[in-house]
């Protein structure tokens, strides 16, 4: 993909980002389907000393976009990452953008498990799984 693709042309909002994904966003988002697809415009920032998009990076994309996932099927409710596998499949660059999908596989009165992928052009970049724990009040103080 060019690095003069632009998001907002595509159907894609800008997410407004707290934290850590603050400092490596922006993320973007659009709906598909009755969820959502999340997406990051690769810059050379992203990318490793051999030029291609580092795996933290990737880790963390899929993670983000898991976990929101997870807090939508959660009623907005806070949930935590307890653990993800991810397989890396291709390599990525500066200018890709490089899209998220995830689905809840099954949830329980206390955990969450999904599956997502990372693509760009509709080639697979990365895959994994993850479990949530969902937090009650007493557990986000």
């Amino acid at each position: 993909m060019s690095s003069t693709f632009d998001p907002a042309t595509q159907g894609w909002k800008s997410l407004k980002s707290k934290g850590f994904f603050a400092e490596v966003g922006p993320l973007w988002s659009r709906p598909l389907g009755h969820g959502w697809e999340y997406g990051l415009l690769v810059e050379p920032r992203h990318e490793n000393g051999v030029g291609v998009v580092h795996g933290g990076m990737l880790v963390t994309l899929l993670d983000q976009a898991v976990s929101m996932i997870a807090w939508a099927a959660n009623d907005q409710q806070p949930c935590t990452t307890i653990h993800l596998d991810t397989h890396f499949v291709a390599p990525s660059v500066a200018g890709d953008f490089i899209v998220a999908r995830g689905e809840v596989v099954r949830k329980t009165s206390s955990l969450i498990f999904l599956r997502g992928t990372l693509s760009v052009n509709d080639k697979q970049v990365m895959y994994g799984q993850g479990i949530m724990k969902i937090l009650h009040k007493k557990q986000t103080r």
